[in-house]
């Protein structure tokens, strides 16, 4: 009877100890699944019972049942609720309402004892009870949804009481019903509603499809619904004869000999089809000698002349051009000229920078190579080559601040000075040029190219058979690679600066190469002609992929940082953007220049790539790859760097990025080098 109470208790209102809310999780007892058997045995282990009611032996006794504190019997609690009393008792007193608690003494004692949670006041007999742990796991599991008792299997296996075997009578042996012998009658009340739907002609049955005519007249006057046809165009009428064609035409109309000679020297398109003639009667007019060719044109008319009505779709061109980012959230970027760089008494035909950033190097073709500070713009030093100077590269390697430059037949290797005491040593030992040894390597040999020591300029002279236009850093600063587009099959060389040992490529370089590359991670190498890119493996020694720009010339090339993009600027203005994961042709075509670009660049840490042109512009590109290979390079152009003047026909011979900082450096044929800044 004491636990019908509480769940009749607890029906009125939301019991404390039945809802996860209101756990008091800060003590030990909670109703967690762990009350279900650990809880509950430990503490029957201990011999005592935390229930402040004693722990009666259960009974099927009636006698063992608590009679309800409250006599008013089955009648609504609102009816007693303004009263003092909730009933009598046996001796006809009145049984007298307890004080109730107000909230904040309430919570005081919830504080206070860590078993409060259990307590629920039961409205009925107006008295608080205090579950015990055992009614705590069948509230538990009745909110769960469970059977109140845990020995209960609600998935016990299935017993099949009745024998089947050997069974003489079926379960129901009752006769046949009347009705089944009998027909429908709302079958046949249905059957009736569908003859008379029949008759009214609301149901109609099409034994045969409808045929549409095959063949129809074409220029037939009559509507698209009475033929069943294309849309309705009309045929083109033929010109209607003029004056000029009347065989007696009047003497205005007539053409003079001169102004027939001059439609000899008309082109055909222009000439008249009729030269009009006078007759003195009808009968004297002779055959029409273009008469079929013109009947055959006009056939021709009727037969090639457009038989379908296309509607005009109205489309806004902007909604065709792609969803961009505005230029806005996609800075830093470079926009103004912020610094020039002046010394320079010819054009400026390379720059490389540090990769610190703070130094550049140009050349120019006055023969002079200068190292120049990047923030104040002044000039540190300068050598004098005396040979218009072809490129220029730093070393990738701040530990060692020297200078590779391409100048006529010769590269040369300089210290810079810009190092450290101790850098400057080491620079010295690796600048230092042993007699070259004899191998049986045949990719290494000394006939290709000479180490000697240049003491003039303080570094090492490379002395090459034909003219090096390019020369490229490896990543690890101690190889660099020479071009020779004059060279044929010894056009592109290796060098190893540690060892002074030169090799050339071993693969057959397939057209007049034009640029060469490092990858910035991997072991491949770039070479790319006038037509196509091809990438090698060093290590493998193979060519991997051949990439086909399809362009007119191919001019410069660079390497994203992340390897697996590239840019290629070409002689006809065109900028090609190659994802090599994706095909060996361009993600994108750029169409922005009008003359030749002349060189490309990535930069190292920024989304950003430029290129430069002869028109005596730059141009500024955010460029985004992005880690996931389902998502597509995002190319957006950003600003047109202007302010190089022309000279002789050439603009921007080159562009370079800092290595740090949005910045852009471009070079010109007006001998002037510009920053340009976000």
């Amino acid at each position: 009877m004491r636990y019908m109470d509480v769940v009749r208790a607890g029906d009125g209102g939301n019991p404390t100890g039945a809802s996860d809310d209101d756990t008091d999780h800060s003590s030990g007892d909670s109703l967690g699944e762990g009350d279900d058997n650990d809880d509950y045995h430990g503490e029957d282990s201990h011999g005592g019972s935390d229930d402040s009611r004693e722990v009666v032996e259960e009974s099927d006794s009636s006698e063992d049942e608590v009679a309800p504190r409250n006599t008013i019997g089955n009648v609504p609690l609102e009816w007693y609720k303004d009263e003092e009393h909730i009933g009598y008792d046996l001796s006809g007193k009145k049984i007298k309402k307890k004080e109730r608690q107000s909230k904040l003494d309430s919570f005081l004692a919830s504080v206070d004892d860590s078993k409060n949670w259990r307590k629920i006041y039961d409205e009925y007999n107006d008295e608080e009870v205090e579950l015990t742990k055992e009614e705590t796991k069948l509230i538990r599991r009745l909110l769960k949804g469970k059977a109140p008792h845990a020995d209960f299997d609600p998935y016990a296996p299935y017993v099949d009481w009745f024998a089947w075997d050997g069974a003489k009578h079926p379960l129901s042996n009752a006769p046949e019903p009347k009705r089944r012998f009998i027909p429908s009658k709302w079958e046949s009340k249905m059957v009736l509603r569908y003859v008379r739907a029949i008759r009214k002609g609301l149901i109609k049955f099409d034994d045969k499809p409808k045929e549409e005519p095959r063949f129809y007249a074409l220029w037939d006057d009559s509507t698209p619904a009475e033929r069943q046809g294309l849309a309705y165009i009309p045929a083109p009428k033929p010109k209607l004869p003029g004056h000029e064609e009347s065989y007696n035409p009047s003497p205005e109309y007539i053409p003079t000999q001169e102004e027939i000679n001059s439609y000899q020297l008309m082109f055909e398109e222009d000439r008249p089809k009729f030269i009009p003639k006078q007759h003195t009667s009808l009968r004297s007019v002779p055959a029409y000698e273009k008469a079929v060719r013109e009947t055959f044109d006009r056939c021709l008319d009727l037969y090639l002349c457009p038989r379908v009505r296309k509607k005009r779709i109205n489309i806004d061109p902007e909604s065709l051009k792609p969803k961009l980012p505005s230029r806005k959230d996609l800075k830093p970027y470079p926009t103004t000229c912020y610094l020039e760089y002046k010394g320079h008494k010819g054009p400026v035909t390379t720059i490389c920078t540090e990769s610190t950033g703070q130094w550049i190097a140009s050349g120019s073709k006055d023969g002079t190579v200068r190292i120049w500070e990047v923030e104040t713009g002044r000039c540190l030093q300068v050598w004098d080559i005396g040979e218009t100077i072809e490129e220029v590269a730093w070393n990738p390697l701040t530990e060692f601040p020297i200078l590779a430059v391409a100048a006529g037949q010769d590269v040369f290797i300089l210290d810079t000075g810009c190092g450290s005491h101790e850098q400057q040593k080491k620079i010295e030992e690796l600048l230092h040029v042993e007699p070259q040894k004899a191998t049986d390597d045949s990719d290494i040999s000394a006939s290709i190219v000479n180490w000697v020591r240049d003491d003039r300029h303080g570094g090492i002279r490379l002395k090459h058979f034909k003219t090096v236009t390019k020369v490229e850093w490896h990543r690890k600063g101690d190889y660099l690679s020479t071009l020779m587009p004059s060279g044929e099959s010894q056009s592109v060389l290796i060098h190893q600066l540690s060892k002074g040992l030169t090799q050339r490529i071993p693969f057959k370089t397939k057209g007049i190469p034009v640029s060469t590359a490092f990858h910035p991670t991997r072991s491949i190498f770039f070479t790319a002609t006038k037509k196509d890119v091809r990438v090698y493996d060093l290590l493998k020694q193979k060519l991997i992929k051949k990439l086909e720009a399809g362009v007119r010339e191919i001019s410069s090339v660079a390497i994203h940082p992340g390897g697996d993009n590239a840019i290629v600027g070409s002689k006809d203005g065109k900028l090609c953007w190659f994802d090599m994961d994706l095909s060996s042709r361009p993600y994108r075509v750029l169409r922005c220049h009008p003359k030749d670009i002349t060189g490309v660049a990535y930069h190292r840490s920024y989304p950003l790539f430029a290129s430069c042109s002869d028109d005596c512009t730059a141009y500024v590109f955010h460029g985004m790859v992005y880690s996931d290979m389902n998502q597509n390079p995002l190319i957006v152009p950003l600003e047109i760097l202007r302010g190089h003047s022309s000279a002789d026909g050439r603009g921007v011979l080159d562009c370079k990025f800092h290595p740090r900082q949005p910045w852009l450096f471009t070079a010109g044929a007006d001998s002037l080098i510009k920053l340009y800044c976000h």
